[in-house]
C-alpha cells in the first residue's frame, strides 16, 4: 500500500477491535443528551432537550453517592432482589480501571511467595498486561473449545495445582460473557466455579462488561454476585468477589466515555480502607462518565419522554447484534478450513483456523506465528483487518483469529 501497489479493495474493513461506534453503530439518543447536559448546563434551557434528560442531569451533578445508589437498585433489580451496598460500589474510568486497581491491591510476595494470577485462555490482553505490568505470574487454565469454549473446573484445580509449585495463586479472573470466545457460562458452571474459589480460599474477579450481549436463546446471563447469594450464607459472607460493568459494551457501545464501576464484596475492613486510598491516588473517574454510566443503570421508565426511543434504539442494536452474532457463525463455517463455535453472547467470533503446513513453515521462517501470517494476509487481499489468536492465547498448535 505505501508503495503504491493497487489493492483489490478501496477500504479496509476494522473488525479488530471492540468500539461499536468506530463500525457505524448509532449511540443511544438518551445517553449523549444527558452527558451533552451534564457538560454544558447552559442547554438546560434548550427546548430541544427532553425533561426527562434535563432532570436526570440535574440530580446526576450533586455528586458520586447518587450514581453509586442508582448502580445498587440496578444490580439489585437485575439480581432479583439481592441486596446490595452503595458504599461496596466504586465507579471507574472504565472496567479496565477497576481491574487493575483490585490487582494492584492483591499482589504482593517474592519469588515462590509472589501472587499467581489465574486467567482463562484464550484471554482479553489487559489481564496478561496488567500482571505483566505488575509483576504478579501469570497462571494459565484453559477454557474448553470442544465444547463451545466451556470453563471446567477439573482444568481450575489442574492449573492450581501445578501452579503452587513456583507462585501463591490467589486470583481467580473469570470474563463472562466471554472475550474473546463468546461464551455464555450456565448457573451450574458458575456454582462449580465459586466452590472451587472457597475451598481454594481465592479472590474472585468476575468481568461482566458482555451482560447486556447475549444472543442463544438457549443461554441467560447470571451474575457471580447473584449465584453467590444464592448458594447460601457459607458462601455469601466468606467468597471475596469483585464484579466489574462498563458503559463501552452492551447496546451502548460509549468507549470514548470511560464509564465503569466495579462492586468488592467480603473485603476486610482494613484492606478496604486501603483500597480507598489506592483509589483517592487517581482523584476520579471522568465525570462524562459516571453520568453516562448513570443512564445505563438507570435508563428512562415507560411513561417518560424518552422511553419510547431510548427502548426503540436498545433493542435495535442488541437485536442487530444477535443477527450479527448467528450469520458470522454460520458464514465462517460455510468457508474450508474455519472452524466456529456458536456465539452465545459477548461481541465477538474466535474461530479455529487449520493453517496448511507449508504456511507454518513459512511464518516460522518469517519470525511470526502462523495466525499472525494468516491475518496480515488477509488484509493485504481483502481489506479486512482482524487480530490473530496468538494476541489472546491459544493452545500449542492451534490456531485463531478474533
Amino acid at each position: 500500500v505505501f508503495q503504491g501497489v493497487k489493492k483489490p479493495f478501496t477500504e479496509v474493513i476494522k473488525a479488530n477491535i471492540g468500539d461499536a461506534h468506530a463500525m457505524g453503530q448509532q449511540p443511544i439518543t438518551f445517553l449523549r443528551q444527558v452527558v451533552a447536559l451534564c457538560t454544558c448546563p447552559e442547554l438546560l434551557d434548550s427546548p430541544v432537550f427532553p425533561e426527562d434528560a434535563k432532570m436526570r442531569s440535574y440530580s446526576a451533578s450533586q455528586g458520586l453517592s447518587c450514581i453509586r445508589e442508582d448502580i445498587a437498585m440496578y444490580m439489585e433489580q437485575r439480581d432479583q432482589g439481592v441486596p446490595t451496598n452503595p458504599d461496596n460500589i466504586y465507579l471507574s474510568t472504565g472496567a479496565s480501571d477497576g481491574i487493575v486497581s483490585i490487582l494492584k491491591l492483591l499482589v504482593t510476595g517474592e519469588g515462590t511467595s509472589r501472587t499467581g494470577v489465574m486467567i482463562p485462555i484464550p484471554q482479553y490482553p489487559l489481564y496478561s498486561a496488567a500482571i505483566s505490568e505488575l509483576g504478579a505470574v501469570q497462571v494459565n487454565y484453559y477454557l474448553d473449545e470442544d465444547h463451545c469454549w466451556a470453563l471446567d473446573v477439573n482444568e481450575l484445580h489442574k492449573a492450581l495445582s501445578a501452579a503452587k509449585k513456583y507462585c501463591n495463586p490467589k486470583v481467580l479472573c473469570i470474563i463472562n460473557p466471554g472475550n474473546p470466545t463468546g461464551q455464555v457460562q450456565s448457573k451450574k458452571c458458575i456454582e462449580e466455579v465459586i466452590n472451587f474459589a472457597y475451598e481454594e480460599k481465592l479472590f474472585l474477579l468476575s468481568d461482566e462488561v458482555y451482560q447486556d450481549n447475549v444472543y442463544s436463546p438457549d443461554c441467560q446471563f447470571h451474575s457471580f454476585k447473584k449465584v453467590l447469594y444464592e448458594m447460601g450464607p457459607e458462601y455469601y459472607n466468606t467468597v471475596e468477589l469483585a464484579s466489574f460493568h462498563s458503559t463501552s459494551k452492551g447496546y451502548m457501545g460509549e468507549c470514548g466515555f470511560r464509564g465503569g464501576y466495579m462492586e468488592v464484596i467480603n473485603l476486610d475492613a482494613e484492606v478496604k480502607a486501603q483500597m480507598v486510598k489506592l483509589l483517592s491516588v487517581r482523584l476520579c473517574p471522568p465525570v462524562s462518565g459516571q453520568a453516562a454510566m448513570d443512564v445505563v443503570v438507570n435508563p428512562p421508565r415507560p411513561g417518560e419522554p424518552s422511553f419510547e426511543l431510548f427502548a426503540k434504539e436498545k433493542n435495535s442494536v442488541l437485536n442487530t447484534l444477535a443477527e450479527k452474532a448467528k450469520l458470522t457463525e454460520k458464514i465462517l463455517n460455510t468457508v474450508p478450513g474455519i472452524k466456529c463455535n456458536p456465539v452465545q453472547g459477548a461481541m465477538y467470533a474466535f474461530p479455529r483456523i487449520f493453517i496448511p503446513p507449508n504456511a507454518v513453515e513459512e511464518a516460522k521462517t518469517l519470525g511470526m506465528p502462523p495466525d499472525m501470517l494468516y491475518c496480515l494476509r488477509l488484509l493485504e487481499e481483502t481489506g479486512i483487518c482482524i487480530v490473530p489468536g496468538s494476541g489472546f492465547g491459544q493452545k500449542e498448535g492451534t490456531y485463531h483469529f478474533r
